[in-house]
């Protein structure tokens, strides 16, 4: 009995290593070193803070309330106020050249944020590297972790050198390429499956304007939805945009298999999105040397082993079209930190972590598709004004009771993905009854349990 309680006790002072320094395993470290753990962080990148910025490899950010609780608790969040950018809606630019802004939220708290990546990343890391408790390590690329001796190896990729070390306590949040979930996977220690879209996605950037200024409407997305693909554009610091073209990687055109003939993206852009294209002057360089990113959602089970866990995209990596892959992974950190406070044993963390995260990671995931499929296309239908308006009428009517999905996913963090999307399919039923013709909406709401 000492024995057992001797090793809970080592393991839970133990150090907790984490692999990947990127925006959640630095929040992570951040979280768990407050509450007094000590953190190591190993990365296989250079340090962000004197690194290259990789253009065109990732999708600008958007912060929504679920990441920015978690960035406060973490006592980060003022520090970063000053790299976001405010967006209160959508700015919808249709085919025939008209656009209107169609606002997120009823009141004007009800906004999400762009930030850079690498930006945001960057200013994680400089105050993780101030902080106590928290040892950062670049440049040592994971290459295996086994759960049952409780070992890390790692290559520093300056020396070559190989080492391992003691690690009872692995928290992989190291992305959707995970070494970590790799060795897991090669140990037979989990099961996965990838979802690949088959549509992938190219960025490109609208500088500022001459005197410095934006190019278009600062404080909103923009989007160009054109049935099975779109364009969009989120603001950033500097008067820039960055935008994305999502488009099917292949098939009849427009795919970016037949934007691959000289001249085709050019000739698409004019006819497609011709304001846009008249913002970019380098246009043509930088559709051919920005690579094309592929999307897909992952999804792996279980997702810890012994003293390894997963966290993050390394868990469930999700498409991008909700804005939430990065919210979802901050919040990620701030229930593990609190379940970790607990004082209860790690192991027992993990499980219930899992158990506690993995119906409301796979409801965004599902939610995430969903919209994408609403951001090219329902935003053109001739009802979708009409049925925003009506749940907006209904939300301003009985507050609390009809809440739209798309902001209880975006501004109510006290209200689960889970719980969202069960009450999201209850109120689509609602607006389908009362677009049909009926007058009594709270009879709807009662009967559909809201």
């Amino acid at each position: 009995m000492y024995e057992a309680a001797s090793a809970a006790s080592t393991i839970n002072s133990a150090t907790i290593t984490i692999v990947g320094a990127g925006p959640v395993g630095t929040l992570l470290a951040l979280l768990l070193a407050r509450a007094g753990r000590n953190v190591q962080i190993f990365e296989r990148r250079a340090d962000p803070r004197r690194a290259t910025t990789e253009s065109g490899r990732s999708i600008n950010l958007a912060l929504a309330a679920r990441g920015l609780v978690a960035l406060e608790q973490a006592g980060v969040l003022a520090t970063l106020r000053r790299e976001m950018v405010t967006m209160r809606g959508r700015q919808v630019h249709e085919p025939g050249g008209n656009s209107a802004l169609m606002n997120y939220g009823l009141h004007p708290n009800e906004v999400i944020h762009a930030i850079s990546r690498s930006r945001l990343n960057a200013a994680l890391v400089e105050v993780a590297a101030h902080t106590q408790g928290i040892s950062l390590r670049f440049e040592q690329r994971c290459l295996d972790v086994d759960p049952v001796a409780s070992t890390l190896q790692w290559r520093d990729e300056q020396s070559g050198q190989v080492h391992t070390e003691h690690a009872p306590l692995v928290i992989g949040a190291d992305g959707a390429g995970s070494a970590v979930r790799a060795a897991l996977l090669a140990r037979g220690a989990l099961q996965e499956r990838e979802a690949p879209l088959d549509h992938d996605y190219k960025e490109l950037v609208i500088p500022a304007t001459a005197s410095g200024g934006y190019a278009l409407e600062r404080n909103a997305l923009h989007i160009w939805p054109r049935g099975g693909y779109m364009l969009i554009a989120l603001p950033n610091p500097d008067g820039s945009f960055t935008a994305t073209l999502f488009l099917p990687v292949r098939g009849a055109a427009p795919s970016f298999e037949t934007l691959a003939a000289p001249g085709a993206a050019r000739a698409f852009f004019t006819r497609e999105f011709p304001d846009a294209l008249a913002l970019l002057p380098d246009f043509d360089a930088q559709y051919e040397q920005n690579p094309q990113g592929k999307l897909a959602t992952l999804y792996c089970w279980p997702w810890h082993q012994r003293g390894t866990l997963l966290i993050g995209d390394a868990a469930h990596a999700i498409v991008p079209f909700h804005g939430q892959g990065l919210n979802c992974g901050f919040e990620d950190c701030a229930l593990l930190a609190q379940l970790l406070a607990s004082g209860e044993d790690p192991l027992r963390c993990w499980a219930r972590f899992e158990r506690e995260r993995r119906p409301n990671t796979d409801a965004i995931a599902a939610m995430a598709l969903e919209n994408y499929e609403e951001m090219r296309s329902r935003v053109l239908a001739p009802d979708f004004a009409r049925r925003k308006q009506l749940a907006a009428d209904l939300e301003r009517r009985f507050p609390g009771r009809f809440i739209a999905r798309y902001s209880m996913v975006m501004f109510h963090p006290e209200i689960p993905y889970a719980e969202a999307q069960r009450r999201g399919a209850l109120q689509e039923a609602v607006l389908d009854a009362l677009l049909a013709g009926s007058s009594e909406p709270l009879r709807l709401l009662d009967n559909a349990g809201l």
